[in-house]
């Protein structure tokens, strides 16, 4: 059976704050920073989030969740299946199905509305969780998380055969 394309696929509005938990980050100023090997995610639209590494350590600590800029590069949204710290200018989201391609899904339902946030509209942790998101629904109308899952599975694996015939060709050179 093929999946359905996202076009072919029946979705339906929810709630952010109905399919995962959110949280606020804290800070660790420069001053209080000591260099590690923790990720310390920050609201950077580069390097997944993560703005440092350091040695600190403090309640925000999480893995297999997804972190949102709510300030800086807005809107941004990033999966973290280590364990990781989160500053306050981003919010950590720890979805109700923690599986990774459900994870990453979300993260890109939720990056494709960042241009409605800016300096004078910014995504803090009220708006935030009544954000509504377009999701994939099955045929009782319940969230998909199989389709989901299946999709990106698929997407990771055209990436990956993608690398695997760039190389190639290099070999052959």
């Amino acid at each position: 059976m093929q999946l359905l394309s996202l076009e072919e696929k029946e979705w339906k509005e929810f709630w952010l704050e109905d399919i995962v938990s959110i949280e606020s980050g804290i800070d660790i100023y420069a001053r209080e920073r000591i260099d590690g090997a923790t990720p310390y995610v920050t609201a950077t639209a580069q390097n997944n989030g993560i703005g440092y590494f350091v040695d600190n350590e403090n309640k925000t600590i999480e893995e297999k969740c997804i972190s949102v800029n709510r300030n800086g590069s807005v809107g941004y949204a990033f999966y973290h299946d280590y364990p990781a710290l989160f500053g306050n200018d981003t919010r950590k989201l720890i979805p109700n199905c923690r599986n990774k391609y459900v994870s990453l899904f979300l993260t890109r339902v939720i990056t494709n509305q960042k241009e409605k946030y800016g300096y004078g509209y910014k995504m803090g942790t009220a708006r935030l969780k009544r954000q509504k998101i377009l999701l994939p629904i099955n045929d009782e109308g319940s969230l998909d998380f199989d389709y989901m899952k299946k999709f990106m599975q698929i997407k990771e694996i055209e990436k990956q055969y993608k690398v695997l015939e760039y190389y190639y060709r290099l070999l052959k050179t």
